[in-house]
């Protein structure tokens, strides 16, 4: 027989050995009879059970257990039940609970119920201490002489806890060999059955009427117990109310418990609730702030004030908003480190770090008398502006919140705006309108990515996350005038100087300059194909030998349909965008040029409103419109980019000829008109990522075949118990993979039936793939 490596196994052990333990008999013993006049070791025969196909059970007639009554037991020992097979040449256990091995010695005494089974006393064979008492859990561990020889502790609380940690089904779960050298006493027994009161006491916390269901039985028992001994609460007597309370004091072990909280807070969805309802103590005038980071009451209550304080700056000039932005920010930043925060619980605390940002940065006004001057100083500061007001926005949710947040950045944030845009209005008055890009011929390799309304600020965000990916440069140009997809889309293609305009466009959608016909979907993928550039559909990668067209991402509608929603939606919007751009990536293109037709305003209440005639107008959009031939020209009027004379009035500053829109584009800005354009280039001196893929593990004996899936040359195979540890290899070498299969041999058979892991290793020794495994595993 194997040598055990659970308790489980050492007990199913004790049991079989003892049918061939008496050597005076010259014919097996009827049955092993297994006494047990205190019924302690009921709760293990779910796990004997399974190790013991033989084994009858004492007790009122229940065929699923092969429970019966003695006479039962008797028929079912002699083989006269259909129903009730045995397995041959394996012994049959008999558990009596409530049945002392003095219970059956003397044949005149015994219970009528319990005479058929007598005379198995000299048939079989007890299960039994030397002295003839029954075994108890505590004298079988401990005992040297028919026991384990464990370090058992003597006393009540041992003895009950060993009681219960049977009951609960972990006692005999453990591993024999790390009891060795152990002392098994109450405290570690409790640890088996409650190895992490803190989440325990969670998880009561978070729902107590569930957790009291789920942890019915002795596993309540213990929750109580440890509560009173380790956390000096009952559960019972005191309620949900005062552990929160104790929670909230965060004092000795319940530090323990709050820090257990702040790490994994997601588990527990009921628990803020009953910390809500926890009233924080009088604080003072000098309240201590990791004493007032303990009370969601609290945060709550600043949540309030400081949602007063922002809305209030609606009526405020804006440098008063500004000094009021900064003071709210001395008193409330230091909630962004609260654990309420990161739960989203103080989402105005968060906003409030981008408004401050914004009131600070929003003092300096892009430099410059010239175009290309302002783009140099927005492209080094100016973005960090519009991208804090964007942030500001993104983090709030509710319709209160929003109000609050867009009074205060529209009182900072409107005049550095109108400001900025008034400054690029002068230069480009100065010198007859915005510097022209030069002209990028597209290069094999190359797909070059359109995404409609991408904003420099926004580009900033999609650079940073695309340095996983390879090299990426950010650079600027200029869109046209106006700044609108039906011109900017072509402005920004490898195709321009096949695209042009004329003066009845009144549209600002310029024509095939071969033939005249308007720049159609139809005949702009024509003059693409023609200048050998892939036009690719939504789901295809082209040839990345070749060059490509692409287009991803609408944050433009986006903007136009939901407004200042699309700061809150912004991540979810980059999220597709680099969906598609690592779609392309993987494809193999050398180098992925992303552009754009035009940026955006994004004001909450709206542009403010500019005056311009309709009937001056041919095409009035909200930021600018085409002029009649008999109109006279207004104070910002530039030609058409793709046609001169074509004369576009634009609105002054950010204002807008439609009132109330919260997005707009197409007027002339640094936010609208100063467009990214990011490459990301393939590092060619980063070395090339290896792909491979574990398909099967197959053990024949000792013996493993592997598997691999992988097109990379010269991967090995080796098998070990520790992935990165070359050391802990149990092959004698590592196998090279040949036509993606590796076969293996593991010398020691001691190894057999071991936790390893197949690990495949570049030339180098690098692990790229690896996969558990159990040794000889059939």
């Amino acid at each position: 027989m194997s040598m055990p490596a659970s308790l489980s196994q050492a007990l199913a052990n004790a049991l079989l050995t003892t049918a061939s333990g008496n050597t005076h008999t010259s014919v097996p013993v009827a049955a092993v009879l297994w006494p047990d006049k205190e019924s302690v070791w009921q709760a293990a025969l779910p796990a004997i059970r399974e190790q013991i196909p033989n084994l009858l059970t004492l007790g009122d007639y229940d065929p699923a257990t092969r429970t019966g009554p003695a006479i039962w037991l008797k028929a079912a020992l002699a083989g006269a039940l259909d129903d009730v097979p045995l397995t041959a040449n394996s012994p049959v256990i008999l558990y009596l609970p409530g049945v002392g091995r003095t219970d059956l010695r003397a044949i005149e005494s015994c219970p009528r119920t319990l005479q058929p089974l007598a005379e198995l006393q000299y048939r079989g064979a007890f299960w039994s201490q030397t002295n003839g008492k029954d075994w108890t859990i505590s004298a079988w561990l401990g005992s040297k002489n028919g026991g384990l020889g464990l370090n058992v502790t003597q006393n009540r609380e041992t003895q009950e806890a060993l009681r219960q940690a049977l009951e609960a089904g972990v006692l005999l779960a453990q591993d024999i060999h790390s009891l060795q050298g152990r002392t098994i006493d109450a405290p570690w027994l409790l640890s088996l059955m409650a190895p992490n009161p803190s989440r325990d006491v969670l998880a009561w916390m978070n729902a107590p009427s569930a957790f009291q269901t789920q942890y019915a039985g002795v596993r309540w028992d213990i929750f109580v117990q440890r509560c009173q001994t380790d956390f000096g609460f009952d559960p019972i007597a005191d309620g949900v109310l005062t552990a929160a309370e104790r929670f909230t004091q965060g004092s000795g072990p319940w530090a323990a418990v709050a820090e257990l909280y702040a790490d994994s807070w997601p588990s527990f969805p009921g628990l803020l609730e009953l910390l809500r309802r926890v009233q924080a103590p009088d604080l003072g005038l000098f309240p201590d702030p990791d004493i007032q980071a303990a009370y969601p009451q609290i945060n709550e209550r600043s949540e309030a004030a400081l949602r007063y304080q922002l809305a209030a700056c609606k009526d405020m000039d804006a440098e008063q908003a500004r000094q009021t932005i900064l003071a709210q920010e001395q008193e409330h930043g230091l909630r962004r480190d609260w654990l309420w925060n990161r739960m989203g619980q103080a989402p105005l605390a968060q906003a409030l770090g981008h408004l401050a940002a914004l009131a600070e940065q929003s003092r300096q006004l892009p430099t410059g008398t010239t175009p290309d001057e302002l783009a140099s100083a927005y492209t080094q500061h100016g973005w960090q502006v519009d991208d804090a007001a964007l942030q500001s926005l993104a983090s709030i949710h509710t319709r209160e919140d929003t109000e609050a947040v867009s009074a205060a950045l529209r009182t900072v944030y409107l005049p550095w705006l109108q400001e900025s845009a008034r400054r690029l209005q002068h230069a480009a008055q100065a010198q007859a309108g915005l510097p022209r890009p030069a002209a990028v011929a597209s290069t094999a390799g190359t797909c070059t990515v359109f995404i409609d309304g991408l904003r420099y600020d926004v580009a900033q965000h999609l650079a940073k996350r695309l340095q996983a990916l390879g090299n990426v440069s950010l650079d600027h140009q200029w869109t046209c005038l106006p700044s609108v997809t039906a011109s900017g889309k072509p402005w920004c293609s490898p195709i321009t100087s096949a695209i042009t305009g004329q003066p009845e466009d009144t549209e600002f959608n310029p024509r095939v300059a071969a033939d005249g016909k308007p720049l159609s979907s139809h005949h702009f993928e024509r003059i693409l194909a023609e200048h050998g550039i892939q036009k690719l559909k939504s789901a295809e990668t082209g040839d990345p030998q070749g060059q490509a067209w692409a287009e991803a991402g609408d944050l433009d509608h986006y903007g136009h349909e939901h407004g200042i929603r699309l700061a809150k939606d912004m991540s979810q919007q980059l999220d597709h965008i680099l969906e598609r751009l690592h779609e392309l990536w993987e494809a193999g293109w050398t180098c992925l040029r992303i552009v754009t037709d035009h940026g955006w305003l994004l004001l909450p209440g709206g542009l403010p409103k500019s005056e311009l005639p309709r009937h001056q107008t041919e095409t009035r959009w909200g930021r600018c419109a085409v002029l009649k031939g008999s109109a006279m020209g207004t104070p910002l009027t530039f030609g058409w980019s793709w046609c001169d004379t074509v004369q576009i009035a634009f609105a002054p500053g950010v204002c807008s000829f439609v009132a109330g829109a919260e997005y707009a584009h197409g007027g002339l800005s640094l936010q609208e008109s100063l467009v990214p354009v990011i490459e990301l280039r393939r590092d060619q001196n980063a070395p090339a990522s290896i792909q491979a893929t574990i398909t099967d593990i197959t053990w024949k004996g000792l013996r493993c075949i592997v598997q691999v899936d992988s097109s990379a040359p010269d991967l090995l195979v080796d098998i070990r118990t520790k992935a990165a540890s070359a050391d802990t290899s149990i092959v004698a070498n590592p196998k090279r993979l040949e036509s993606g299969k590796a076969n293996l041999a593991v010398a020691d058979d001691g190894n057999e039936g071991c936790a390893a892991v197949v690990v495949v290793l570049s030339a180098n020794g690098q692990v790229i793939q690896k996969r558990p495994t159990t040794v000889g595993e059939p």
